[in-house]
């Protein structure tokens, strides 16, 4: 027992010990006080977003533009980022660190600063392009997206790089490596290459663009969403997405509904054979008249527009009727047609006539030999020709 001084004093001096030196050879206390300075650092982002950001909200939100929004929203986490770097920086500035270990921290300092940098401009680059959007008038909007994005990509690259050049990796022999590795990854990935070539030749050709209704024959039919660098994402009408590669809409025939100038009413319409000349001449007229008349249909001039007898049909007169419609919208072309429909039934039966059906007639020529004679009724006593009624038994 009478030892026990020595040794809780023993003790104590371990402790010191290591708290002078337990880290790295750097002072417990030097390392807690550091993390204080960087976690006070940290609380401070949340003040600075709170307070300073509410500000520059309401500011930006009085201007008559929107880009300044976006950039706003874009650089407010890159923006918060720098109160972690500033953290880092104090908090490593008190350790005083030296030898490897100051390299290390001025490394990751740097690379902190790289990525805060490399991030606010990839973040900057989607409201920035919003003020190109006056180059739609060269430039297709998507031509415009595939640019932004391609530059999004260019930054990360620069920034992966320049990030490794803090460290003292060299890039250059990387790249030439690369370019052996890519001459064997290209080998195995013609699909890939033939699908981006094919997304340009989209774009270049401007066959389509989003919100587009397309047609590609025994592919797909429906509403282009989104033209990517390998496929294209088109929505069908029954809302299912279809992921297209590009080489296929490249080579195949596509039909562009949306770039119709106008949309086309082409039908047969069979009346019965009992249907006279005047009758006929009245029912093409009166048809031609209401579409030259009414104003949703294209006039002659703009467009071909015919009413005339067509064909004698197997069992019905056929009136071909040819015309266009000024708008391209499906629903009000089917409510057009489905007026057209009523007014043309109003016109026929107004005429006296009606609609033929499929039917057929059969004549016989010769009643065969040996047939049974016909069975005709006994008429009445007065002589009237009228049968007698059947009697019970």
């Amino acid at each position: 027992m009478e030892n026990v001084p020595a040794q809780f004093a023993e003790l104590w001096s371990i402790t010191l010990e290591v708290w002078n030196s337990g880290f790295g050879g750097y002072s417990v206390g030097d390392a807690l006080i550091a993390l204080g300075i960087f976690l006070f650092f940290y609380l401070l982002r949340g003040l600075f977003s709170r307070f300073i950001f509410s500000v520059v909200d309401r500011w930006v939100k009085n201007t008559p533009n929107h880009w300044d929004d976006k950039l706003h929203a874009a650089l407010a986490e890159p923006l918060r980022f720098v109160f972690v770097i500033i953290g880092v920086f104090f908090a490593l500035d008190y350790l005083d660190l030296g030898g490897t270990a100051a390299v290390v921290a001025s490394n990751v300092l740097r690379s902190l600063i790289a990525i805060a940098i490399f991030w606010g401009i990839h973040n900057a680059l989607t409201p920035i392009s919003d003020l190109l959007r006056e180059l739609e008038r060269v430039l297709t909007e998507e031509m415009l997206d595939w640019l932004v994005t391609g530059a999004k990509w260019g930054v990360i690259a620069i920034g992966a790089a320049t990030v490794l050049q803090i460290w003292g990796v060299q890039v250059a022999p990387i790249i030439a490596g690369l370019g052996l590795f890519g001459v064997a990854v290209a080998l195995g990935a013609q699909d890939l290459f033939k699908n981006l070539i094919g997304g340009l030749s989209i774009l270049v050709e401007k066959r389509f663009r989003k919100g587009d209704w397309i047609l590609v024959d025994t592919v797909v039919e429906g509403t282009v969403e989104h033209i990517g660098f390998r496929s294209t994402m088109v929505r069908r009408f029954d809302k299912a997405p279809v992921f297209v590669p590009n080489q296929k809409l490249s080579d195949a025939a596509v039909t562009n509904f949306s770039d119709m100038t106008y949309r086309r009413i082409f039908w047969k319409i069979g009346v019965e054979y009992r249907t006279s000349l005047d009758q006929l001449k009245e029912i093409r007229d009166k048809i031609e008249a209401y579409l030259r008349e009414h104003e949703a249909f294209v006039g002659p001039a703009e467009a071909p527009l015919f009413v005339r007898i067509d064909a004698f049909g197997a069992s019905s007169i056929d009136i071909l009727l040819y015309t266009f419609t000024h708008t391209t919208v499906w629903g009000e072309w089917l409510e057009l047609k489905e007026e057209l429909a009523f007014k043309v039934k109003e016109i026929v039966e107004g005429a006296g006539t009606g609609f033929a059906f499929p039917s057929q007639s059969l004549y016989v020529e010769k009643w065969p030999e040996g047939r049974p004679e016909p069975f005709v009724p006994p008429s009445d006593a007065k002589g009237e020709g009228q049968s007698e009624a059947p009697r019970a038994n």
